[in-house]
């Protein structure tokens, strides 16, 4: 199977998760475009086509957004970029992706299992920082966004718009650091440009899925999105994928 189609398939299906879930993308796209793409390049890829999704879609839900949890987020974020971008740039990248991993399965089991969070405001600001880390780490701030709100109950709709305005944050200031620190290169930028039109045919498919979606399957679909990123980072960190 050639690396084009297999880039295709990446990108059309995490776009419409992104669309219909309002996460997704990262989740999904990270691990399998590090299996065609160096890291720097897959993470830029990743950020600039996440970017462009939430730029799409904040207009059309952002009546649903959660303003002080948003608020929270980014201030917490503020603190996890540069360590996200120090831990890329000086520490082993397998061993942060074994790590994820295996904290990402585990709590989604208790997620499974009807483990429940409180929210705090002070859980807000962790939960900000650790996404800003995993995003310019390792590309993904979904997870620990997800399993935080999961957790705690929050409305399909607004886990959704608090996620995408989020992103939009985080995605625009990860990828000014991430191109300050470590560069960028025209394959990044050239893959990029040829999958927008894919990224737009997700966006369309998803929000025709989203008005589907009840909250017992959003939540199932839920885990399974985070225990395939658990697992693919798994392997991937290992080398076996």
């Amino acid at each position: 199977m050639g690396t084009g189609f297999i880039f295709v398939c990446i990108v059309l299906i995490a776009s419409i998760l992104q669309s219909s879930t309002g996460f997704g993308f990262s989740i999904m796209a990270t691990p399998f475009l590090l299996m065609l793409f160096r890291p720097q390049e897959a993470i830029q890829i990743n950020i600039i086509l996440s970017l462009i999704i939430s730029i799409s879609l904040i207009f059309k839900i952002h009546k649903e957004i959660d303003f002080i949890l948003l608020k929270r987020f980014v201030v917490g974020s503020i603190v996890g970029v540069p360590l996200g971008i120090f831990i890329f740039v000086t520490l082993n990248i397998n061993a942060l992706k074994l790590g994820v991993s295996l904290l990402l399965m585990l709590l989604t089991l208790l997620l499974i299992c009807n483990f429940k969070i409180q929210s705090t405001a002070f859980r807000d600001f962790i939960v900000g920082g650790v996404s800003g880390i995993l995003t310019t780490s390792i590309g993904m701030p979904g997870p620990p966004l997800l399993l935080y709100l999961t957790g705690t109950d929050t409305e399909k709709g607004k886990l959704r718009a608090t996620t995408l305005a989020f992103y939009l944050f985080i995605y625009f200031v990860s990828l000014l650091t991430q191109i300050i620190f470590t560069g960028t290169n025209q394959v990044i930028w050239q893959s990029s440009l040829y999958a927008i039109p894919l990224v737009f045919v997700g966006l369309f498919l998803g929000q025709i899925i989203f008005k589907w979606l009840n909250q017992q399957f959003f939540r199932v679909l839920t885990y399974i999105l985070l225990m395939i990123a658990g697992i693919s980072l798994l392997l991937e960190s290992l080398r076996l994928l």
